[in-house]
């Protein structure tokens, strides 16, 4: 398998263009719940393929995804693993951005997770007020942190291209993790401006909550946390879908199509799907060896713009 590194962190290691969402590594996480025996065989298991990224959160599992994702990685050498965890959604489920608790947060992360510093910590999709790096007290605690050796870089996790813009234009933050997919494409208005920054580009959500490997249609329910969506919604999500497989043509396997347009754009560091199984895993993993063309990549920018942008589709 053919998985490129690129940097995303000056004084980290490069990092696999696949990485992997921790999210579904927690116990009772809201999705399909996976045993303590099942993430640590899967997390071994993506180490052993080539991953070497992982993203969490203190909120993923409550706590139960950091300590798992921690023993899991115990006895691989922590410099070739990069670790991105966050800041804002507490490990009881609360949503604190006081930058006061930053440290504590990150204190009990390096605990659970067994290591001495983290690669890179974010905000975890906080409200735009705290992106603004001229009002807030958050920016001068990170640098700190940087400082001490406790992170190695910070950044945001965020969904639109003008939270995006606030951030690079008034932090020095390194990282961010932008909402990006075929039927998300806002973000992607500040790729150029990351990479004239040096900024790290972490996709998150790319396979849409799951409309993108293929698996729903307009009859599909959900009982998780995708009962957020009316059935128009999940109509409309259908219908989309069908357009996208018509512009693939002859691309068969649609989450691994999904996961190569977001691996077409130069700004992208790594691209973090979840996975409730190991087959999963190795199907996101053949992505790296089936890149779409530019003109079918082209072709789903212009589809976004003509058919999807106005829709203002919610996640």
């Amino acid at each position: 398998m053919n998985i490129k590194y690129n940097e995303i962190i000056k004084g980290a290691a490069s990092v696999s263009e696949i990485g992997m969402g921790a999210w579904q590594l927690g116990a009772n996480s809201g999705w399909k719940s996976i045993s303590e025996k099942e993430a640590l065989s899967m997390v071994c298991k993506a180490m052993e393929l080539g991953i070497n990224f992982f993203d969490t959160a203190p909120n993923y599992g409550l706590g139960t995804s950091e300590l798992r994702l921690g023993k899991a990685l115990k006895d691989f050498d922590r410099d070739k693993v990069v670790i991105n965890t966050k800041f804002g959604h507490s490990v009881t489920g609360e949503i604190n951005f006081n930058a006061k608790e930053i440290r504590k947060s990150l204190e009990g992360s390096l605990k659970r997770l067994k290591v001495d510093y983290i690669d890179s910590l974010i905000l975890h999709t906080p409200p735009t007020q705290y992106l603004d790096g001229n009002n807030n007290p958050h920016y001068n605690i990170l640098e700190r942190l940087v400082e001490e050796g406790k992170i190695k870089a910070f950044g945001a996790s965020l969904d639109t291209y003008k939270d995006m813009k606030l951030f690079m234009d008034t932090t020095n933050g390194k990282v961010i993790e932008a909402f990006f997919n075929i039927l998300h494409q806002d973000t992607a208005l500040g790729f150029g401006q990351a990479q004239e920054k040096g900024i790290g580009v972490i996709v998150k959500i790319p396979l849409d909550s799951g409309w993108l490997s293929g698996k729903y249609n307009a009859e599909s329910t959900f009982h998780d946390i995708r009962s957020r969506w009316s059935k128009m919604d999940i109509i409309t999500r259908s219908n989309l879908v069908k357009k996208v497989k018509k512009i693939l043509r002859h691309e068969t396997n649609l989450a691994q199509s999904a996961l190569s347009f977001c691996l077409a754009f130069d700004a992208v560091s790594t691209v973090i799907p979840g996975n409730t199984s190991i087959s999963q895993l190795k199907n996101n993993l053949e992505s790296v060896n089936k890149p779409l063309s530019r003109e079918t990549v082209k072709e789903l920018e212009v589809f976004y713009q003509n058919e999807v942008k106005q829709l203002n589709l919610p996640w």
